[in-house]
């Protein structure tokens, strides 16, 4: 069949997953049904009802049913992702764990287990055990033997401040404006928010991938992916769901800037420049002292090395040997010393001299 690109399909995702293309989505993203089993009400102090989740689609008799379930889910989207393609999942206790025995039973390896640090959660109301304050995310390839996947790894430093982005994210849970509401109750009991969403696809896709939803619900997915210059396929159990999905993302409007604006190229794609190319142009002097951030120098040789007085090496190999370190990126760890006495590194003058051959 065409590839119903941004489009909410209506069905069991058992079932139509396998009318697909095989190895057509870039990424798929999935928030199953986590198995609550809620068996009494819940209340607040003040006597109002906790809208909890006890709808059918999240009851199964025993956990032997519902580990068939996900053993038929995670199947048919591993059929349909591809090769260099990336899974999410998200749960929270009550399922992660056996999500995440079935997703390494059927081979995928797991890369991470994100946490979503809920920054409002709800109350344990009853106070007999803690606040259930986050849920599991976890992130998964293909196979163990997968060598190439996106992850975008500078766009989310760069999210960060300029920081590593961690396996901890604290966010809060979808409320206000982005909260679907009809009668003045929530549409859909388990709502993620727009800011989980926007790291996932940020981190792991770029623009023009498709990013596969089995349980699409009212669309959070596809409304981010939307905004983001991405491509979604969306597969919903609940045609009303699949229609406030539907008129949710139509009222996404994508901004009309460039691709520029929506590209995560990594370093790792960009053409290599290697460090004797920025001795050759002139950008750094033989002689000229490079500096680590513990204090140690070296001087730049005519070879495109560094040394200082004992050892000698590549970029990467000094500042291995003189960190003390198994390995080391030089590019992020040497710098040099501006006119106005400032220490930069020297990443800058690599990206200065990919600029200029790129303008050629």
């Amino acid at each position: 069949m065409e590839l119903p690109l941004d489009r909410v399909i209506v069905g069991d995702c058992r079932e139509v997953l396998y009318q697909l293309p095989e190895k057509c989505a870039d990424v798929v993203f999935a928030d199953p049904p986590y198995n609550l089993q809620l068996q009494n009400q819940l209340w607040r102090p003040d006597m109002s009802r906790v809208d909890g989740v006890d709808d059918d689609w999240d009851r199964f008799s025993d956990f032997a049913a519902y580990d068939r379930f996900t053993i038929e889910w995670l199947t048919a989207c591993r059929r349909v992702l591809k090769d260099n393609g990336t899974l999410w999942v998200i749960g929270s206790y009550h399922n992660i764990y056996r999500v995440g025995h079935a997703l390494q039973d059927l081979g995928y390896w797991i890369l991470n287990d994100v946490v979503w640090v809920k920054s409002n959660p709800m109350p344990n109301f009853r106070g007999v055990r803690f606040t259930n304050a986050h849920e599991t995310l976890i992130w998964a390839k293909k196979s163990q033997g997968q060598r190439r996947y996106t992850f975008n790894y500078h766009a989310m430093k760069n999210l960060n401040d300029e920081k590593q982005m961690r396996s901890d994210w604290e966010l809060a849970l979808a409320t206000g404006h982005e909260r679907l509401k009809e009668g003045g109750h929530k549409a859909h009991p388990t709502q993620k928010p727009e800011a989980l969403l926007y790291r996932v696809l940020l981190s792991s896709t770029n623009p023009g991938d498709t990013i596969l939803d089995p349980f699409f619900g009212t669309g959070t997915t596809g409304a981010v992916a939307h905004a983001l210059h991405r491509r979604f396929i969306g597969v919903e159990l609940d045609p009303h769901y699949a229609q406030l999905a539907r008129d949710r993302i139509a009222a996404v409007t994508p901004s009309m800037f460039s691709d520029e604006v929506y590209s995560n190229t990594s370093k790792r794609e960009a053409p290599r420049i290697s460090f004797g190319a920025v001795v050759e142009a002139g950008l750094l002097l033989p002689g000229q002292r490079l500096y680590l951030k513990r204090g140690t120098e070296a001087v730049v040789r005519t070879d495109g090395t560094l040394s200082n007085g004992e050892s000698s090496g590549s970029i990467h190999r000094l500042g291995a040997l003189l960190l003390g370190t198994p390995s080391c990126n030089g590019w992020e760890q040497w710098y040099y010393e501006g006119e106005d006495g400032e220490r930069i590194v020297i990443d800058r003058l690599r990206e200065q001299l990919r600029t200029a051959r790129a303008a050629h």
